[in-house]
């Protein structure tokens, strides 16, 4: 019998990643290729292509492919996605233009909101009205639904959404005007509110609509390509794609809500740290992933990534907690709660207006790349920096298919940097560096520190091309102890789609107060959510025994404005005691306090649907005792931090480290997708599956 592998294949803005892995075995191998942003699907079949030849495999061992991609994001973000018209309830068609009053500084006068996501001429309001108890107030005007369709159509429109008021309560409405639609333009897709976000406030049920009307379209095709290229390469492996909230999904669901893609990336590989975390025996953790353009932070409490569930996408605004709110459009869809800025490998330096040293958020991405690639970029970034300091080997990135050119990384950073603030390139490179180490702190402190967890009492999980260079300085700065380098940290996140669960997510407003709770009501909207659920997860080849359902609620004191989750426990009379009780521990812990006199009442309920996927157990490295010896390859100067100068510095073969291996920086340790830096002060064990376990000590930084 053959063996069956997976692939998981991770699409970032400089490289695109894939790991192909031994069901049985949990053993993998990395791919890196250069990311083709004109058309990702071809650094898609690239990497697929290259990792199936590397390991010899015929189309018919390859059992799953997951996919985790920016697609979705850069539609957004370069606002390419397509031009859509909105159909809403009468007197109700300005609400892309009034949004909401949240702005990101509140006494900033020049401060211009995003454009809407709908221009205004494309927003056609039609009669009919149902109230928030889901009451009938005003028939839906059938006549003025096909006339506003037929006029939207002819002004040009790709997609049209309908939100209608309170349509969380009864969708009727909405559904008879998608048909209606669907009958007059039967060429143009259709998104209801009701079917992509079923609650209430409805500017937030509006833009997440209208965000999976603008990426149908463009992510539609993309996935399709992608499917029709895998197919005659693989016909039988079927494509998945990881959603912002952690789970997979299958290609189809993908293409009819896409707006579940939009974090895809960055949540694989909090997925990941979690994974490697738990098998190195650490529940609690901060996963650090610094890539070639971003460097994102989150928070993992007893191996589990925390959940948000709204967060904006925009020019401004890509991730689910920001500095300031109000730079994007929101999206109300769960998501693992993040933090990413433009701080990344490819980040460029330079000189602000101010004459101060600053590093991103722009990039110098694939291409043209760094100026030490020597493929036409001329901007220095972080990886020439580490470049010149020696803490890169510009014989083996990339394992060696990739020289870089130490005189052109010297070159730039003297022609941006150095010469206009008149410094040395050696001090101009390590200030890059220093700059952008304090950045990241930033987003360590953002997911830390600020939503009141002591960061102390964390591991640091260090992956992407560039974290390991940079996470024991990190860790320094926050006084976290140990820092943890997972096997092949560059391809991480490609590791984390393919240790990760289906998930579909069912949510309904609901509001009702906790002590009238209407507990046959509310049995019935779990049934059918669980029922749907189970018919979608069978459409995607799970059995009933790998399904399992969670069953959740949004609470708040009455009159609050923002809602905590609480999991629901049997449907018993008892049941709204369990949900308070649930609720103050929550409130406490959130908000350092919660009374048990205040009225509370549920707002949105909830169910996820989980289809287990087999986690392949991974085999522990050779056992090689505490000497090193046998991985020591070279020695080098590097410059070291603060201004400690250069020192010799031994330099580690990651593939020969073996099992208690023992060795004290200043060290570093060279693989073919990442480089890790040891500073002095720090000592480095290899756990069983071969991690990398930095004491960093908790002295000053």
């Amino acid at each position: 019998m053959s063996k069956s592998y997976r692939v998981g294949i991770d699409i970032g803005g400089t490289f695109t990643d894939a790991v192909v892995m031994d069901e049985t075995t949990g053993d993998f191998r990395p791919v890196k290729v250069s990311s083709t942003p004109d058309d990702p699907s071809r650094a898609f079949m690239e990497a697929y292509t290259r990792g199936m030849a590397d390991r010899g495999l015929a189309s018919d061992q390859v059992r799953l492919v997951v996919h985790g991609t920016t697609v979705a994001t850069n539609t957004i973000i370069q606002q390419k996605g397509a031009r859509i018209g909105l159909i809403a309830s009468d007197g109700f068609s300005d609400l892309f233009e009034i949004a909401w009053q949240i702005r990101p500084n509140l006494y900033d006068l020049n401060y211009e909101k995003p454009p809407p996501l709908v221009p205004r001429h494309l927003c056609i309001g039609v009669p009919e009205r149902i109230d928030a108890l889901g009451t009938v107030l005003v028939s839906l005007d059938e006549t003025a639904v096909h006339l506003a369709a037929r006029q939207l159509a002819d002004d040009g429109v790709e997609a049209i959404l309908v939100c209608f008021l309170h349509a969380y309560a009864d969708p009727t409405h909405e559904r008879r005007a998608a048909e209606i639609v669907r009958e007059a333009c039967p060429d143009l897709p259709v998104c209801i509110s009701s079917d992509v976000c079923p609650e209430y406030r409805e500017y937030t049920r509006a833009s997440t609509t209208a965000v999976n009307a603008a990426l149908l379209p463009a992510v539609g095709a993309y996935v399709e390509r992608l499917e029709d290229r895998l197919g005659k390469v693989n016909p039988g492996s079927g494509l998945f794609l990881m959603t912002s909230g952690g789970g997979i999904i299958a290609s189809g669901t993908a293409r009819q809500q896409p707006v579940q893609l939009i974090e895809s990336g960055p949540a694989a590989g909090v997925i990941a740290a979690s994974y490697t975390g738990q098998l190195a025996g650490f529940d609690n953790l901060i996963a650090l992933d610094i890539g070639g353009t971003t460097a994102k932070a989150a928070l993992i409490e007893d191996g589990r990534p925390r959940l948000a569930s709204e967060f904006e996408v925009g020019d401004a605004a890509v991730a689910t907690t920001t500095r300031d709110k109000g730079q994007g459009y929101p999206v109300k869809t769960p998501v693992i709660d993040l933090v990413e800025i433009g701080s990344g490998g490819g980040s460029i330096g330079h000189v602000d207006p101010g004459g101060a040293l600053a590093v991103g958020p722009q990039s110098a991405g694939a291409a043209p790349g760094p100026a030490c690639y020597g493929i036409g970029g001329t901007e220095p970034t972080l990886t020439d920096a580490n470049l010149v300091l020696d803490r890169l080997n510009p014989a083996y990135f990339l394992g060696g298919e990739l020289r870089l050119h130490k005189s052109l990384a010297k070159q730039a950073i003297e022609r941006r940097i150095a010469g206009p603030l008149n410094m040395a390139i050696e001090e101009a490179a390590a200030g890059l560096i220093e700059i952008a180490n304090a950045n990241m702190t930033g987003i360590l402190q953002l997911v830390s520190v600020q939503k009141g967890v002591d960061p102390r009492a964390f591991v640091l999980v260090a992956f992407g091309g560039a974290g390991p260079l940079h996470a024991v300085a990190l860790a320094k700065a926050l006084h976290i102890g140990t820092v943890l380098v997972p096997p092949s940290p560059g391809v991480t996140t490609a590791l984390g789609l393919l240790v990760t669960d289906l998930r579909h997510d069912n949510v309904r407003t609901c509001i009702s107060k906790t002590d009238e709770l209407d507990l046959p009501g509310l049995s019935d909207i779990y049934s059918e959510f669980q029922e749907n659920a189970t018919r979608l997860l069978l459409s995607e080849g799970v059995s009933h025994s790998d399904m399992r359902f969670v069953r959740e609620a949004d609470m708040r004191y009455t009159g609050q404005s923002y809602e905590l989750r609480v999991p629901v426990g049997r449907l018993s009379c008892d049941l709204p005691g369990k949900l308070n009780a649930a609720f103050f521990t929550a409130h406490r812990r959130q908000y350092g306090f919660a009374t048990r006199d205040e009225p509370t009442e549920i707002v949105n309920v909830r169910l996820s649907a989980v289809g287990a996927v087999p986690r392949p157990s991974r085999r522990q490295v050779p056992d090689g005792g505490p000497s090193a010896q046998a991985a020591l390859k070279a020695e080098r100067d590097v410059r070291l931090p603060e201004s400690a100068g250069r020192a010799p510095t031994a330099i580690y073969d990651r593939y020969r480290l073996q099992a208690n291996n023992c060795f004290p920086g200043p060290a570093i340790v060279e693989e073919i997708d990442s480089t890790t830096f040891v500073p002095p002060g720090c000592t480095v064990n290899v756990d069983d599956y071969g991690n990398l376990v930095i004491d960093v000590g908790r002295g000053e930084s």
